[in-house]
């Protein structure tokens, strides 16, 4: 199935992290002649976090709102597409979502901060918030030289697109994405599974190990079948097989082939769990040298 983005969001606080995913959204606006909404959301429960005193809520939200509408036209690239502003109140994640499910949108634009310990246990992280919320993709984003465009928009360049599946439903959704995209740019499409090594190999006996082996091959013939043969016309196809730790290996890949794009799906894991614990599409999204596009079991519900 092809995918079509119609309608997307950039995410932006007006912080140079966060502006990053603007040229995203031009480049893939233009790519796809879809309308591009310029997203802030005003957090002022986040003032008192940091320790500053509100004396009048609503002046400082009205300032506010005053000055996000006269700063969001003077961004550089939105004259090149139809685009409109978002501005709203409340909890960054919680809008984004109710704004997506409101406009229709198809695909939404954060970056990523690399938040860790602490900070990101207190705060959260609207990126990872997103993941497991949103009814679509989210692609997460670093400064545009490290991705699949040029910092003069000129175009998309996505050349290889790595896809990690572990055979689940939410991996097996990501792959549509990653295969769509695929032909869409006739690119290398390279889907991995990461096998992690069993406890204790060196206790194995040869014939243990000899099957540990063999595992690898049926492996390989799993990913192979999961790419219909007529897909193969447009895109390229390598399947791989790696043992290791997941987001460890596939990160590492990442930087060894020059991957443009990495897509993962997203397990369903509470949130108080993913920020203790973190999962594979977390630490993958905070590590990667590309662009990461997740897709949730949540995607294409209404």
């Amino acid at each position: 199935m092809r995918m079509n983005f119609r309608s997307i969001i950039c995410a932006t606080d007006f912080s140079d992290f966060s502006n990053r995913t603007i040229p995203y959204g031009v480049a893939i606006a233009r790519e796809f002649d879809a309308k591009l909404y310029v997203c802030h959301i005003i957090d002022l429960s986040a003032v008192t976090i940091y320790g500053e005193f509100q004396l009048d809520p609503i002046g400082q939200q009205v300032r506010i709102q005053q000055e996000a509408q006269a700063h969001l036209p003077q961004i550089p690239g939105l004259d090149r597409v139809t685009w409109e502003p978002l501005i709203a109140v409340g909890q960054p994640a919680a809008e984004i979502a109710r704004l997506v499910e409101e406009k229709g949108v198809d695909l939404v634009i954060t970056s990523t901060r690399g938040h860790s310990g602490l900070k990101r246990l207190i705060l959260g992280s609207v990126t990872q918030r997103l993941m497991r919320t949103l009814n679509c993709p989210l692609l997460a984003v670093q400064s545009p030289e490290d991705g699949f465009i040029g910092r003069d928009i000129a175009g998309i360049r996505l050349k290889k697109i790595l896809v990690g599946c572990d055979f689940s439903t939410d991996s097996v959704l990501s792959l549509n994405y990653g295969l769509s995209l695929a032909q869409e740019f006739e690119a290398e499409l390279h889907l991995i599974h990461v096998s992690e090594p069993p406890a204790y190999r060196e206790f194995m006996s040869p014939a243990e190990q000899a099957q540990d082996m063999v595992h690898t091959d049926v492996f390989k013939e799993k990913l192979e079948e999961l790419v219909p043969p007529e897909a193969r016309n447009w895109c390229s196809l390598q399947v791989v097989v790696l043992r290791g730790q997941p987001h460890e290996e596939l990160v590492a890949y990442s930087v060894t082939q020059n991957m443009d794009m990495i897509v993962m799906g997203v397990r369903g894991y509470g949130l108080m769990k993913s920020l203790l614990m973190g999962s594979t599409t977390d630490r993958v999204v905070r590590r990667s040298p590309c662009p990461v596009l997740t897709v949730s079991a949540h995607t294409g519900r209404t």
